[in-house]
């Protein structure tokens, strides 16, 4: 095996210059946040972005952009710049016909005015799924963190809630739990074949719902209604439904592989339920069998008819685990697959995006040929900074709800973990914050990377407050509600 894969056969060595570098990512930080109606309200999605005029959006406050933003500012105790946000993308809720309820994809204040992206300015104009399904997720973390009760349960954010479960909760042609998206429609916002029931959206509303509940139930408990009552049984269901559903139809281990293989197909009738989806034997990829291991499971990207797709992608399976869609056996066993899987997850700049690339005739066919996601480039296997976070997240929080569960592995992988750390804390200062770096081992900063990228910055600052400042901050992202003493 080549020496660029044996990275993690040596310990990194803990550089004299850390202090440094957090402190300068600070100031970096620092000077991404700006101001909406004369007060602090987010980040630019770039430190160094184009001139207007070139119509690029990097210099506008992204929805998504601002998670892991929110995320750190609630961990500083700055609680009116995330209130601020909050507040600023409720008042720009969408109230069209067509995207009533939809939350702005970006938005920017120009002369005084609020302008806001709902996807009518986006290449391949398509509106952005996850930005408002992350919505409730960072008010309930808010209210939890704050303890700002008063503004989780006022009218306007209850009114906000219903907006939007009004849009994801509708009748529909489908009879499953999931929310159907196109292609585009999240993190993932350029061809790469991901529409229908993509996981990271799904897993988004499992726990936009569970915090819809939560932030409902604050209301409940000032104003009862038989509307409000119907209203959260019928969300509950939903939410339990959806779980169900996910870790039936994703949830893939060596075991269930080998059962998908020998299932009939073409079943018809009433007894259909070996084989709901007419998935053929065929279909399934040959590197499965190693990517899995004998202990390892993960929940594959999505589920259509006939067409599953087995990719592995980071923050979809990141978050189930994080936001519990997972039970903790099955959190286990994802980590178990990263770390035998490391060399293609991890590699050189934590963390691939998703796995495998696609290439050759499949590339030209399934992203209409788009040359920023050639192989191992952008969302096509290209390598984020940004999601390492997330991953690192969901392991420390596991440990700390799991203590005595699995020691030899939990302990693999907070060495992994803080590899990963050092290895963010070695390059990126010197690969001044790119957003995405390319190849097989992700050495090379992108083709079209953006520097100073706002999120690639704080996402080692994340990392950095977990592993050195207050690893029980980490309970913060637990979405149950007595997860903290505040509420």
């Amino acid at each position: 095996m080549p020496a660029r894969f044996t990275q993690h056969n040596q310990r990194f060595r803990p550089s004299s210059k850390e202090d440094q570098v957090v402190d300068k990512a600070k100031e970096h930080f620092e000077r991404t946040l700006v101001a909406i109606r004369g007060e602090l309200a987010g980040s630019v999605a770039a430190l160094e972005h184009p001139n207007h005029d070139e119509a690029l959006n990097y210099g506008e406050i992204f929805l998504r952009d601002n998670v892991p933003v929110m995320i750190y500012l609630l961990l500083q105790n700055r609680f009116p710049v995330v209130k601020q946000f909050l507040s600023v993308c409720l008042d720009l809720q969408s109230t069209t016909v067509q995207t009533r309820g939809v939350f702005p994809t970006s938005f920017v204040e120009e002369e005084g005015e609020l302008i806001a992206d709902y996807g009518q300015r986006s290449i391949g104009r398509i509106t952005s799924v996850d930005a408002s399904l992350w919505w409730p997720i960072l008010c309930w973390i808010y209210v939890k963190r704050s303890g700002d009760k008063a503004f989780g349960s006022s009218q306007r954010v209850q009114r906000g809630l219903q907006l939007l479960l009004d849009l994801v909760l509708n009748p529909s042609f489908e009879g499953t739990p999931v929310l159907f998206v196109p292609d585009c429609a999240f993190m993932i916002d350029r061809p790469m074949d991901v529409w229908g029931a993509p996981l990271e959206v799904e897993v988004l509303l499992f726990a936009a719902l569970r915090s819809c509940i939560e932030l409902m139930e604050l209301h409940r408990r000032q104003e009862n209604s038989a509307l409000l009552d119907q209203r959260l049984r019928l969300s509950r269901q939903w939410m339990h439904d959806l779980r169900q559903y996910l870790l039936k139809h994703y949830w893939v281990t060596s075991k269930t592989m080998q059962v998908l293989r020998r299932r009939p197909t073409e079943q018809y009738g009433d007894n259909q339920y070996q084989n709901e989806f007419n998935v053929q034997p065929q279909v399934i990829p040959d590197w499965l069998q190693d990517w899995l291991d004998n202990r390892g499971g993960y929940m594959i990207g999505n589920m259509r008819t006939g067409r599953p797709d087995f990719r592995f992608y980071s923050l979809g399976n990141s978050l189930a685990s994080l936001f519990g869609l997972l039970t903790a056996p099955q959190q286990r066993a994802l980590f178990r697959l990263v770390q035998h899987n490391r060399d293609d997850l991890m590699a050189e700049m934590p963390m691939r995006i998703c796995h495998p690339p696609m290439d050759n005739i499949e590339w030209q066919n399934k992203t209409g040929s788009d040359p920023k996601n050639w192989p191992w480039s952008y969302h096509n296997g290209g390598h984020w900074p940004s999601l390492l976070w997330f991953f690192g997240a969901s392991v420390l929080l596991h440990e700390r709800l799991n203590p005595n569960a699995d020691v030899l592995l939990m302990s693999q992988m907070n060495t992994l973990i803080e590899e990963c750390y050092w290895s963010h804390l070695n390059q990126l200062p010197r690969q001044q914050w790119a957003e995405y770096f390319d190849g097989p081992t992700g050495t090379w900063v992108g083709q079209q990377s953006r520097t100073y990228q706002t999120w690639t910055i704080v996402g080692f600052l994340l990392m950095h407050h977990f592993l050195r400042v207050n690893p029980d901050d980490v309970l913060m992202l637990h979405l149950d509600p007595g997860s903290d003493s505040l509420i």
